[in-house]
């Protein structure tokens, strides 16, 4: 859906990590309109959970522009029980299977 020129995703929360992230979102001034963006390490994680290519590629893109606090994503990971899936898209992402 776009939203005054934005694109904008509403995600229902299914499960703790998704209540968690809407908890700890931020509040973020968009064209004079206040917002709730979702922390980048939390929609890493969020995307570890598809499984989707699509999603990985998102994980990659993140990764390679410094957009995510490494000692964060480690804690939401292991909170959540994540690494095992961060592990799999890394090899996958350098190309070990």
């Amino acid at each position: 859906m776009v939203v005054g020129g934005w694109p904008v995703q509403f995600l229902p929360t299914r499960n703790e990590l998704e209540r968690e992230a809407v908890a700890e979102s931020v509040a973020t001034e968009v064209e004079g309109v206040i917002t709730w963006v979702m922390s980048p390490e939390h929609l890493v994680a969020m995307a570890l959970t598809t499984g989707r290519s699509k999603d990985h590629i998102r994980i990659l893109q993140f990764i390679e522009q410094d957009a995510v606090d490494g000692n964060r994503l480690r804690s939401i990971l292991d909170r959540h029980e994540l690494n095992t899936e961060m592990e799999t898209v890394r090899g996958q992402i350098l190309g070990r299977h």
